[in-house]
């Protein structure tokens, strides 16, 4: 079942391009971070669809993936990713959404960066995923792994 796609749109069920949505599997429990008004609805039901369930603010248990949106207004991404650590699972992931270069409270790459190194993690990639915001895929270093 296809359904037409803008470019930078991710198709739901995880298949097509690469991105938070593709990266993911039915069953798995995702955590949403630094959700508000302006996040791209279509992606997180594009990410619900994917996991075959919701999006989680608060667990109890240990997290597959955390879906961490940050705006530079939203202060240290460090701080940030830090935070989203606190639930992940040793092997889990975290996708940092942030606003594309050029937009309102875009954070720049060199920062996300330089926070990624501080928080143990390395950056594997970073795609467009809609008009206005970017993902950067980041997971635990080796040496970082509780």
């Amino acid at each position: 079942m296809g359904t037409s796609q803008k470019s930078g749109d991710r198709p739901t069920g995880g298949k097509g391009p690469a991105g938070p949505a593709h990266d993911l599997e039915p069953g798995q429990v995702v955590q949403e971070l630094g959700w508000d008004s302006d996040v791209d609805e279509d992606l997180r039901e594009q990410i619900e669809s994917a996991i075959e369930g919701e999006l989680i603010e608060d667990s109890v248990d240990a997290v597959d993936v955390v879906v961490l949106w940050w705006r530079d207004d939203d202060g240290d991404v460090g701080d940030g990713l830090m935070d989203a650590l606190t639930d992940l699972t040793d092997d889990g992931r975290i996708w940092l959404l942030t606003p594309k270069v050029g937009r309102d409270n875009y954070v720049d790459p060199a920062d996300i960066a330089e926070a990624a190194a501080t928080a143990g993690l390395a950056m594997t990639s970073t795609i467009a995923v809609s008009g206005d915001w970017s993902a950067s895929k980041l997971v635990r270093t080796k040496g970082a792994r509780r």
